[in-house]
């Protein structure tokens, strides 16, 4: 079979808030503590300012604009509120961009880092782990002036007291496959994906009414799926956003942002959840959409979330039944008799995904270390066992929140991960690698060396391109439509060898 043609450009990435808090104090404002750990990275001034001009977060893929927005109105609180406080709105949002390309700032009361674009797994899996070390890095720069360890940040997207905050996966997709394959192609595969890449949580919760502890589920997120298709994410959150922003030529590419999924701390897991979602569009791109639909995906993916034993089945609306992990098979084997053996690392998630599916129905104690729910359940099970005490205490809401720590001192999975015990997808040269550089073939390391090249004259940045100042003006490197390895190598050439943003232009009119 030859390479799939109708999705040629892949590119991906992964947008995570973080948990914070101040052990020192219960009434620290999170609002300015996001603020400070953002700029505590900072090695000098603060010059670099995001440009929102380029975000219509309004816009929604089914065809139409809508006029407001379910978190609209909490948005102009978060806005009267901020008025109160002595900064600006730039100096608030702290946006840098990094010199590997990518994206850190104050997601009002969460720390938020962007991944630059990657093209293959291994990148995105290191990129994802450059942005834990980048941010425990700011913390203990943070610590530093405040006198002692006490701000701590979690990747996980729940504060137990019926809040979340997001995780969100990317892709850019071809504007020639229709939304409604997109939304039938993907449906069933996102309401069942937790079976493999959920994060674990105890108990259950609510938008805005609270938590209640018991019992162990697969995803964080689920609780607050809301409907199957939005522009929303603050509320009213989707299984599949609908929002139209492509950071791409909209004549040509659509961007899927994913808000359902949580954030996961096995980079095996990681690993899968790109590689499989990928796999997943690339199938729908080629024209092989599942047979089936779902009588009800948003119950379906609570009730299959509440299920660790992944016996629940949901209804089709065909007839019938299946389970998370049916649907899951009918995905890879579907996958792999139309994508199997077009190039090494699809044949690499094909394998693992299938792999996990067997490992999950027969022994899924195999998968500790590389599958997060998993991984948490064997570890909380343990000290159930070991304390005598039920699910409902209170006690494993704490350490459900510190398997997600990324202190390594004090991280459950850190101390798993220290022991030898969770699969590695990236080698730490890799980690430390994407620390500093961005991905070599993406628009997203061409930002990044900007930012390392000619960081003093940037005036702005966004996902499609650098404004610089310029004696004579502004200068604008347009980076919209560098998506293919080429125009990427190309662009790079002219960024090494110029002197100055003005050169660089310059070369990049040349032909």
């Amino acid at each position: 079979m030859s390479k799939a043609s109708t999705n040629p450009v892949r590119l991906f990435g992964i947008e995570t808030e973080y948990g914070i808090a101040r052990e020192d104090s219960e009434t620290a404002d999170p609002v300015v503590e996001s603020m400070e750990l953002v700029r505590a990275y900072l090695d000098g001034h603060f010059t670099r300012r995001w440009d929102y001009r380029g975000e219509h977060p309004h816009e929604d893929q089914r065809g139409f604009r809508v006029t407001e927005l379910a978190q609209d109105k909490e948005e102009d609180l978060f806005a009267e509120q901020d008025a109160h406080r002595p900064f600006s709105f730039h100096e608030m949002k702290s946006d840098l961009v990094l010199p590997n390309g990518a994206r850190f700032y104050n997601d009002h009361t969460h720390p938020e880092y962007s991944t630059p674009e990657c093209r293959t797994i291994k990148d995105i899996v290191a990129h994802d782990r450059a942005g834990e070390r980048i941010l425990w890095e700011a913390a203990q720069r943070r610590n530093e002036v405040l006198g002692g360890r006490v701000v701590q940040l979690y990747k996980n997207c729940t504060d137990f007291h019926g809040h979340s905050y997001g995780c969100h996966d990317n892709y850019l997709v071809s504007r020639s496959v229709s939304f409604e394959n997109l939304v039938r192609g993907l449906l069933p595969f996102l309401v069942s994906r937790q079976v493999i890449v959920g994060a674990g949580k105890v108990g259950r919760e609510a938008q805005e009414q609270g938590f209640t502890p018991g019992g162990f589920q697969l995803s964080q997120r689920a609780d607050f799926m809301e409907t199957e298709l939005s522009v929303d994410t603050m509320h009213n959150r989707p299984i599949l956003n609908t929002r139209d922003e492509p950071h791409a030529t909209r004549e040509h590419y659509r961007r899927l942002h994913l808000i359902l999924g949580d954030a996961n701390m096995c980079e095996y897991t990681t690993a899968l959840k790109i590689g499989t979602t990928r796999i997943v569009l690339d199938m729908i791109a080629e024209g092989f959409v599942p047979s089936f639909d779902l009588v009800s995906p948003v119950a379906a993916i609570q009730a299959i979330s509440q299920d660790p034993d992944l016996k629940t089945v949901v209804e089709r609306q065909e007839g019938g039944t299946m389970s998370g992990l049916d649907i899951q098979r009918e995905y890879v084997e579907q996958a792999r008799r139309v994508l199997m053996n077009i190039d090494e690392e699809t044949t690499w998630i094909l394998h693992e995904w299938e792999q996990v599916i067997d490992q999950l129905q027969k022994d899924p104690l195999q998968l500790v270390g590389k599958i997060d729910w998993v991984t948490k359940r064997w570890l909380l099970e343990s000290f159930v066992q070991d304390e005598g005490i039920g699910w409902d205490d209170p006690w494993l809401a704490s350490l459900d929140l510190e398997y997600h720590n990324i202190d390594p001192e004090r991280g459950l999975f850190c101390g798993l991960e220290a022991e030898g015990r969770a699969t590695s997808i990236s080698q730490e040269e890799d980690i430390q690698q994407a620390m500093k550089q961005g991905p070599l073939d993406t628009r997203g390391g061409l930002r990044g060396l900007c930012v390392q090249r000619f960081g003093e004259d940037i005036s702005s940045i966004q996902w499609e391109g650098v404004h610089f100042n310029g004696k004579n003006g502004k200068l604008h490197l347009d980076l919209l439509d560098h998506l293919e390895p080429g125009a990427v190598a190309h662009c790079r050439a002219v960024l090494e060898a110029a002197k100055t943003p003005l050169e660089m232009i310059e070369s990049m009119a040349v032909k």
